[in-house]
């Protein structure tokens, strides 16, 4: 079927939005109508040092939309069923089957590498390929072919641009507070960076009791928000004069738990000081490379935590978060700036100027 896609056709090239073919659902995969999809800083990190042998490519790893058929397989979805599309995982592997499938040993051939298990896309133009299967979806797109396993069902009566941002982004932050850091009532989680990602962990915090919520984050409008969302204090890393202690104090000798999104070498060093003994580092964040002190992680017992996708089983994890949004617990939607799939260039600058904290597009 010919549809409409933001395909990216040079290495770190814009996305240009084209007519590109989509060949139907395998056994084991569905056809979905995209309604709206999140932008998250994977797209736009991936997109730039994406190789040029994998290119043109279609990106987007944040779908929602409506099941519009099934293969000859699926047992679990139908036509009509409204889906929040997430990362793809084989669900044969130790990991899947522990309850792990972010850390699915097919991870990087499932999701990043352009192509479907098997090597193949389902995208093509003008009977020229075209990569995608970005996290096995490539939402950025009128419609998506996903595996089973990858699209969950919501509730039909959940909006769209609240589901999409499931998938990947709310779910990373907010499952790296509840499935990894799992941190008690009343201990102390400070979240640096205020984006998509950490105002999910931090309104994860606040669901669980955690006292204080310390934000760091430079942007003020952000910071009013965390405020809003729950935070007991938001600060502004260039203005503060000795952040680590300003940390301490807050804390009451420092933090139980940090989650880190900015992957920032210098905020990762105070991070490792502004804990207490024994206190949890988890870094989110795509980065490079970051020195540590090695006896000031062992003299502490600071355990530093690697965490994708939230350490989240989307199957479970999705509608519990779905619940928590219903029940007025989760607003998720105070995150939201909505865009145009034809403004799909408004929704990157937003992102990178930091006025709009989780870009979703919508599809009329």
């Amino acid at each position: 079927m010919r549809i409409r896609a933001a395909v990216t056709d040079t290495p770190g090239g814009p996305f240009v939005i084209r007519a590109v073919d989509l060949e139907a659902p395998r056994p084991h995969e569905v056809l979905v109508r995209i309604t709206a999809a999140g932008m998250c800083h994977t797209d736009l990190s991936m997109q730039a040092i994406w190789p040029r042998r994998l290119t043109p490519m279609v990106f987007g790893h944040e779908g929602a939309g409506v099941v519009e058929a099934v293969g000859a397989e699926v047992t679990g979805l139908a036509p009509g069923d409204h889906v929040c599309l997430t990362f793809n995982s084989c669900g044969l592997c130790e990991q899947c089957a522990a309850g792990h499938p972010a850390y699915c040993h097919s991870q990087r051939t499932l999701n990043t590498s352009g192509r479907r298990g098997d090597g193949t896309t389902p995208l093509s133009r003008d009977g020229a390929l075209v990569h995608g299967e970005f996290f096995g979806q490539s939402s950025f797109a009128t419609f998506a072919v996903a595996h089973e396993r990858n699209a969950i069902r919501v509730p039909a009566d959940l909006p769209a641009v609240v589901a999409a941002p499931l998938g990947c982004g709310v779910q990373t932050g907010a499952g790296t507070v509840f499935n990894r850091l799992r941190p008690e009532s009343g201990g102390s989680l400070v979240v640096i960076g205020a984006g998509g990602v950490g105002l999910s962990a931090l309104m994860a915090a606040i669901v669980l009791g955690c006292d204080p919520v310390i934000v760091i984050e430079p942007v003020a409008s952000r910071r009013a928000l965390a405020t809003e969302l729950g935070a007991k204090a938001a600060l502004d890393p260039s203005a503060a004069d000795d952040l680590v202690t300003t940390v301490l104090d807050l804390t009451g000798g420092g933090a139980h738990h940090i989650v880190d999104t900015t992957s920032r070498p210098e905020m990762l060093r105070q991070a490792v000081s502004a804990l207490r003994p024994r206190g949890d580092l988890a870094l989110v964040g795509i980065g490079t490379t970051v020195a540590f002190d090695v006896m000031s992680l062992l003299s502490k017992g600071i355990r530093v935590h690697g965490v994708i996708e939230g350490d989240a089983d989307p199957a479970r994890f999705i509608p519990a978060l779905v619940d928590l949004y219903q029940r007025g617990l989760f607003p998720l939607d105070r995150l939201i700036a909505t865009f145009p799939f034809e403004n799909i260039g408004d929704a990157v600058a937003g992102m990178r100027d930091g006025t709009a904290i989780k870009p979703v597009l919508t599809f009329g």
